[in-house]
């Protein structure tokens, strides 16, 4: 009778837990806090989440093995079916890598970009989604010798609030927690304090004259030799911890006839960008490039500039290529400069 009585009392508690964990908002707490096998910050996913809206679901998976790991984070509202708040990948494996890069860079690499906060190693790409490339220490070179990396994809539903730094607090538990995860033993990153990221498709270029942008990774620009410099303005999306970057420079107004004029200036860094500047893969190949060797990897860099730029023609458009790839060769250790046909 007493063995009864325990079994009993035991099976209305556990009733009376499944009822409690039913209840909606209890139920999104749960989902919350095992999203992505438990490695997010519950009140940055959450902060994440609009008013109108709840968790409905999480699913994360992948093989260490095949060196991949993702997480989907699912919410719902009354006005749509279910949807992706979060949508996030990492990848160890070169053949995966390239093709998140193409996805990236689908016709040419001048495609809308931007800068994270120095010292995170990765950018912001099409539809603002942040992407992080990191070195696996553990994971050794592969058949080529190359150092093996991680990629971490990260999306942020642009349904979402995702305008805010808790979007950098996800995306970079969720890198540490893949570094972990898949055996690459990356140095962990910390999260940026009080920064949202930004959106290339969405901003507007946060421009500065060029003597301001000197302590920048496009600050070469101040002493390039620019005709009429005071009217130049420059917005820099480089930094030295990214795989790829740009220093967009545009001529003012009042110099080109109402028709503000510019030159925009990329980098890329690993083989995955060699065919951007060979055209390979349906890509728009640039007409002028460079390209350097660096961390046994190939660097490439490339200029897109308008026609009829007062005072810039051919000659010194090269030379500014040359001194723009020069000045990235020095800060990244890189050898074998060469300007490209």
């Amino acid at each position: 009778m007493r063995r009864w009585t325990k079994v009993s009392v035991a099976a209305v508690a556990a009733l009376g837990l499944g009822g409690w964990i039913a209840q909606p908002y209890v139920h999104e707490w749960w989902v919350i806090r095992s999203a992505c096998d438990g490695v997010l910050p519950d009140d940055a996913v959450r902060s994440l989440v609009p008013d109108d809206a709840r968790v409905v679901g999480t699913e994360a998976g992948g093989v260490k093995e095949l060196g991949d790991y993702r997480c989907e984070v699912t919410v719902a509202d009354d006005h749509s079916a279910d949807w992706s708040l979060l949508a996030l990948q990492a990848y160890t494996r070169r053949d995966d890598q390239d093709r998140a890069f193409m996805w990236t860079f689908p016709d040419s690499g001048f495609a809308s970009q931007a800068a994270m906060p120095a010292g995170l190693p990765g950018f912001i790409g099409r539809f603002g989604r942040l992407q992080f490339l990191l070195d696996c220490p553990d994971l050794g070179k592969d058949a080529d010798g190359r150092q093996r990396k991680l990629l971490v994809h990260a999306g942020i539903s642009v349904n979402g609030t995702r305008r805010q730094p808790a979007s950098y607090e996800v995306a970079v538990a969720f890198v540490n927690a893949a570094s972990e995860r898949l055996g690459c033993g990356a140095k962990p990153l910390t999260a940026p304090k009080g920064v949202s990221p930004a959106d290339p498709g969405e901003d507007e270029p946060r421009t500065v004259p060029l003597a301001a942008a000197r302590d920048t990774a496009c600050g070469w620009l101040a002493d390039a030799g620019l005709p009429d410099p005071t009217h130049w303005k420059v917005d820099a999306q480089l930094t030295d911890a990214a795989p790829t970057g740009r220093c967009d420079v545009a001529l003012g107004d009042e110099l080109t006839d109402g028709d503000a004029r510019g030159m925009d200036f990329v980098a890329w860094f690993g083989d995955w960008s060699t065919r951007l500047v060979a055209g390979n893969n349906g890509t728009d190949r640039p007409s002028l490039s460079a390209s350097a060797r660096c961390d046994g990897e190939a660097a490439h860099f490339a200029l897109d500039a308008a026609k009829d730029i007062p005072g810039v023609g051919p000659a010194k458009k090269r030379a500014l290529l040359q001194a723009f790839a020069a000045e990235q060769v020095k800060r990244r250790g890189c050898t074998d400069l060469r300007l490209n046909a």
